[in-house]
């Protein structure tokens, strides 16, 4: 996935799916249709119940936070937009169903995220309705990351309540639960032949908890079955009316899994969900698992390790859920599906292409599929603004059914809204942060659109390299993968120059595009996979001369150099990806991320220009959609 610096600017959103990041949560409808959705079942709360909570942020803080300078918000599509205006009738309809299933999400992922959530977004409501000033901005904030607990854009973990803090298991594991008692209980059960139980416990689709000594994991749509099924019965509506026969069948399969447990359900609606192009919505509910750090700490066991290999078990992270609505925008996936025809030839030139499969072949027709939404709404994982916003993403992951059992193919979705600079104010932002930290030389080169052609090369670039095995570098895996997409996006230039995908004049911009705007203002977590590969990206390029950041935090991009170096990092990155051991992946990671005091001057500078922590998602016409 991609989560690119936002508006170049703000740094806002990062190329790839982690930081992730936010729309506004709790609007009256959509609390009007959660505490519909409470009433139907309380099986669904996975919360910690009713509890007293203490508001964590003073009125100074909150009162910067919430701040325009400081929260920057990026606009789904207007009421009046010709985008849904010309859409046929039947589509219109689907759309609203569309949007009220997807706002769901919002309700799941939050409990998912942190059993403290959705009882205190509840403690807010209260509060505001006495006329507590204090809990109002701290509803925004909450509205704009969803949650209590989030990274901003500093990478400073911001903790609305006191007392409550993210945990690595996040919602999905007891809060109680460190990885030493995990690790134990987890040897406990398979010494004692319970290796059915703790394959479902490592599974990326359960929520777990206590009972006794022991853990148990729940599917999660077993765990909110009331939730799901209302979702099925929106997306059956959408059917009824969508002009789209392909489309419809997709809808039709994935309501099917909404109400079963059963991953093949999923496999079979995200095999079809992936070979949609000529539809005119869009409809997704995504799965990606960066946000649980507890899942894959098992690698780092020895004898854990060991057990689980002996019994077949490969543990993959958690997924978190998001929802995302669009419209498609046939003009921008015109030009993305340009991309489609190099695939084969970007897959021939992989480095060591035939130690492994990888889904795209070299010389047969590419399964996968490319669109360019019009965003209605993003809810759950793919809404929240923590640090950043998704920008695209690539799907199903390689982890998932119809990938490893049906060889499905896979689809990239972008998001216009995400992307697009519309306004005077962020293109001045923009100029400012250019003079504060690019050579004057090279401004000539930088092209806002450049960055999207980047991403575009990062999604496919998912579907290139080692399909699988790269379970084994644990917490390691996503920020190895990300840095594998962003590598074969620059490694691949001068070859789809040569092929005439690109111009000369395009290679440049995109190299100084993406040189430019891979600079931070902060020295990201561990947990942060697509900030840290971006610093393990800019001390790999500065020790191979091919960019330079000077004592006052300046750069320079030496372009005949970044292409090769790209490639010699692409070349380490797939042979670590091959070998799949914890051990050379914590290696690989360490001996890169690596913040130098020239980078520290660069965000001082980046800091100067903008101010911004934070943002939000206003979504109209969805607002709209749900009160219908």
């Amino acid at each position: 996935m991609n989560i690119n610096p936002i508006n170049k600017i703000n740094n806002l959103t990062t190329r790839g799916r982690i930081e992730k990041q936010e729309p506004q949560v709790f609007k009256p409808q959509e609390d009007k249709l959660i505490k519909e959705l409470d009433k139907m079942s309380m099986i669904n709360n996975v919360n910690i119940g009713k509890k007293d909570f203490e508001m964590n942020l003073s009125m100074e803080e909150l009162k910067k936070r919430t701040h325009k300078d400081y929260l920057t918000t990026k606009k789904m599509l207007a009421v009046d937009a010709p985008e849904y205006t010309e859409l046929a009738e039947g589509d219109k309809e689907a759309l609203k169903h569309l949007v009220k299933a997807a706002v769901v999400l919002d309700k799941i992922n939050m409990q998912l995220d942190n059993p403290n959530n959705l009882p205190f977004g509840e403690y807010l409501e209260a509060e505001i309705s006495k006329g507590n000033e204090q809990a109002k901005l701290t509803k925004i904030l909450f509205d704009a990351q969803k949650g209590v607990c989030s990274l901003d854009r500093e990478s400073n973990m911001i903790e609305l309540a006191k007392g409550v803090s993210m945990r690595p298991g996040k919602g999905v594991y007891p809060q109680d639960l460190e990885k030493e008692e995990f690790h134990t209980i987890l040897i406990n059960m398979l010494n004692n032949g319970k290796v059915d139980e703790v394959a479902k416990i490592l599974n990326q689709r359960s929520v777990v908890e206590r009972v006794g000594n022991a853990l148990v994991a729940t599917d999660y749509v077993d765990k909110f079955k009331d939730d799901f099924a209302y979702m099925a019965s929106e997306l059956e509506k959408a059917a009824e009316t969508s002009t789209n026969a392909d489309f419809n069948e997709f809808l039709k399969l994935q309501a099917k899994a909404l109400r079963t447990a059963d991953p093949m359900l999923d496999a079979y609606a995200d095999k079809k969900w992936a070979t949609l192009q000529d539809t005119p919505l869009e409809f997704t509910i995504t799965r990606e698992n960066y946000s649980d750090e507890l899942t894959e700490t098992v690698v780092e066991n020895p004898e854990l390790k060991a057990l689980l290999d002996e019994n077949g078990i490969t543990p993959v992270a958690k997924d978190f859920l998001g929802g995302r609505v669009g419209i498609i925008n046939k003009k921008g996936t015109d030009s993305i599906l340009n991309v489609k025809k190099f695939l084969p030839l970007m897959a021939q030139n992989m480095p060591f292409k035939d130690d492994y499969i990888q889904n795209i072949s070299p010389d047969k027709e590419s399964k996968q599929t490319m669109v360019d939404a019009d965003l209605v709404a993003v809810t759950g994982d793919v809404g929240e603004f923590r640090a950043g916003i998704t920008l695209a993403e690539n799907l199903p992951n390689d982890d998932k059914l119809s990938i490893k059992e049906l060889d499905g193919g896979r689809r990239n979705v972008y998001h216009r809204q995400i992307r697009l600079i519309t306004s005077d104010d962020a293109r001045e932002k923009m100029k400012k942060r250019l003079e504060a930290t690019l050579n004057p030389e090279l401004h000539k080169y930088y092209n806002d659109e450049a960055d999207h052609w980047f991403t575009v090369g990062h999604e496919n670039g998912h579907s290139l390299g080692p399909k699988s095995g790269t379970e084994g570098l644990g917490k390691y895996k996503s920020i190895i993968e990300e840095n594998k997409a962003d590598m074969i996006s620059l490694a691949m230039l001068d070859i789809l120059t040569e092929a005439g995908m690109y111009t000369p004049e395009q290679r440049e911009q995109i190299i100084v595009t993406y040189a430019a705007d891979n600079m931070m203002m902060s020295k990201p977590t561990l947990s942060q996979a697509h900030r840290v590969r971006s610093v393990m990206q800019n001390y790999y390029f500065i020790k191979e001369g091919a960019i330079e950041i000077s004592p006052e935090g300046v750069l320079n991009v030496n372009i005949d150099k970044m292409v090769p170096t790209a490639r010699k990092m692409l070349e380490e990155i797939i042979q670590v990806q091959l070998k799949g051991d914890f051990s050379k992946g914590e290696k690989y990671v360490t001996d890169y991320f690596v913040w130098t005091p020239e980078m520290e001057k660069m965000a001082e500078n980046i800091k100067k220009v903008s101010k911004t922590l934070n943002g939000k998602v206003e979504s109209p016409l969805a607002d709209k959609l749900i009160s219908e």
